[in-house]
């Protein structure tokens, strides 16, 4: 995942990594995954930089796995943190990567994506396993670690907490579960941009919320969590929690890569969104039209700044 989600997280499309569970390419919350693929490459090349810095400090972290650790990313997507994570271990002598995911297709995705990370470095192992994550003994369909990475996913899981629960019991003792949940939506769009009302940003995040929690109610035996991520973790039974944020800043001017992904983004936004009022409306089909002068291909000052936020906590 990455640095950004059509949810509570960032700000694309996919990069929920929501798709840990379900079978056949569609998932606990209704979406197929295997159709976001571009987006979801798209979205991993945007926070690259995001995902090598996210690897450096969590496998940086203190355990007791001895030199060549072995890492776990659950929920992996098209691989943008598996390659962030194979890259780091290779530069710290090596270790072992285990890629978990509910829809088959995307386990090969994310496995090439490590590999082409690794370049030919033979000092880690890459693993994949299909299951998934809210099922209830997932601690013995998975080997345990001594990192276990979930971005974006736990928040499409029917129970947010016994998902949190089910993937703490699969880290091995000394080590770690780390989630990314909240953080900043990415910011992308002036004020004004000279049509339509000036805010449309904010109303485009308020709609967008607004669709995370129907997205929430709608799933199957959805349960309630109304406290946030660290009380998850330490109810889960973890220590020594807490939290650390990452910035994914692409500034204005935006080169081709961030154009597209704004404009992916908000074409997502304008198909998904509840609540957006007309005027909006009319204003996004202006913005996305290639065949119009408002374009938001043709501006100069469309950019990406966000935050990834990253809870940790110790088995």
């Amino acid at each position: 995942m990455g640095a950004h989600t059509h949810e509570q997280g960032q700000h694309s499309h996919a990069h929920s990594h929501g798709h840990s569970h379900g079978h056949g390419g569609h998932t606990h919350d209704g979406i197929d995954w295997t159709q976001l693929l571009d987006n979801l490459r798209r979205d991993d090349a945007m926070a690259a930089v995001t995902n090598a810095e996210i690897a450096r400090r969590l496998i940086a972290l203190p355990n007791d796995g001895g030199d060549r650790p072995t890492v776990m990313d659950a929920g992996a997507g098209a691989g943008g943190q598996s390659a962030a994570f194979a890259k780091e271990l290779a530069a710290r002598g090596g270790g072992r990567l285990v890629i978990v995911d509910a829809t088959p297709e995307l386990l090969d995705v994310a496995k090439e994506a490590a590999e082409r990370a690794l370049d030919g470095s033979d000092s880690v192992t890459i693993e994949t396993i299909q299951a998934d994550a809210a099922a209830a003994d997932l601690a013995e369909q998975l080997p345990a670690a001594d990192l276990v990475w979930a971005s974006r996913m736990v928040h499409h899981l029917p129970d947010q907490q016994a998902g949190t629960t089910g993937l703490a019991g699969v880290v091995r003792p000394g080590g770690w579960l780390a989630l990314a949940e909240g953080g900043l939506p990415i910011r992308c769009l002036p004020w004004e941009l000279g049509l339509g009302r000036p805010g449309l940003q904010d109303r485009l995040l308020a709609a967008r919320d607004a669709g995370f929690a129907q997205m929430r109610a709608d799933i199957e035996g959805s349960v309630p969590m109304p406290y946030g991520w660290n009380t998850a973790l330490s109810r889960a039974g973890l220590t020594d929690v807490t939290s650390f944020s990452v910035l994914t800043d692409h500034p204005a001017p935006p080169t081709d890569d961030v154009r597209e992904s704004v404009i992916a983004w908000l074409g997502f936004l304008r198909e998904r969104a509840v609540d957006l009022d007309d005027t909006d409306k009319t204003t996004l089909d202006a913005l996305l039209d290639p065949a119009a002068p408002t374009f938001l291909g043709h501006r100069d000052d469309i950019y990406m700044l966000g935050a990834t936020t990253v809870f940790i906590g110790r088995r």
